[in-house]
């Protein structure tokens, strides 16, 4: 069985016990999500919007933080650079259950 669901404004493709990053959620480790469900398809016969029935669980793994990338401006011969970096955070979750 195969879902999409929409996590913090984006889709994911998931089936049952999937690991994947998806961005910062709130919550502790361990505690369990209810995903929203855009559509279902189960064994050829494809279900979406107002028509899913179906429900996604998932459990918490971790937080994590992406890696650094570096936003660089530079203005040639005007001695002016400015260099600065960021970590997204992620949260990792495993679907537990696709009911």
């Amino acid at each position: 069985m195969i879902a999409v669901v929409k996590v913090a404004g984006q889709q994911f493709k998931v089936v049952k016990d999937q690991t994947l990053y998806v961005p910062h959620l709130g919550g502790n480790t361990g505690d369990k999500l209810d995903l929203e469900v855009l559509l279902v398809d189960a064994d050829g016969k494809i279900s979406m919007g107002d028509a899913v029935t179906a429900k996604v669980h998932a459990e918490i793994l971790s937080h994590v933080k992406g890696d650094k990338v570096i936003a660089y401006k530079y203005k040639r011969r005007k001695g002016f650079h400015k260099k600065k970096g960021h970590r997204t955070d992620y949260t990792q979750i495993k679907v537990t259950n696709i009911a």
